[in-house]
């Protein structure tokens, strides 16, 4: 089982899937979701709030809100590291292409990309979102 399974179905384990420790904290500001062709860039802010230098793994899920199949609450599909000194911001640009959105039909037995609203999610573990956007393909 994963965290896919327990953000489902409301499963609560001891630990959420890319939760980590430190000895400092980190805000998330400034989402942003530009569609660039086929691919869909996300930008935000990234800030050590704490007292002492660290590192935050910015972890980006896509939730497909209209889909015709039963789909996980929300899928992991980019994450990248950042180290912050104290006060320090940094942005932090993924790119999400358009596997990110699909997925497997069974009965087609083909990738699919089914038209619609997604939300863009950012957080530093499945449980722990901190900022939000959306894009309609």
């Amino acid at each position: 089982m994963g965290y896919r399974y327990f953000d489902t179905y409301n499963v609560e384990p001891l630990f959420h899937f890319g939760h980590g420790l430190s000895y400092t904290t980190f805000g998330y500001n400034d989402l942003k979701v530009n569609r660039q062709g086929d691919a869909v860039q996300v930008t935000l802010q990234v800030k050590n709030t704490g007292s002492v230098a660290g590192g935050e793994v910015v972890q980006l899920y896509v939730k497909d809100e209209q889909a015709s199949v039963k789909r996980p609450e929300k899928e992991l599909k980019a994450f990248q590291k950042v180290f912050l000194r104290p006060g320090e911001s940094k942005t932090v640009t993924l790119t999400l292409k358009k596997d990110a959105f699909q997925f497997y039909d069974e009965g087609k037995k083909q990738w699919v990309l089914e038209p619609g609203k997604f939300q863009i999610l950012a957080g530093s573990s499945s449980k722990d979102i901190r900022a939000r956007g959306e894009v309609t393909l």
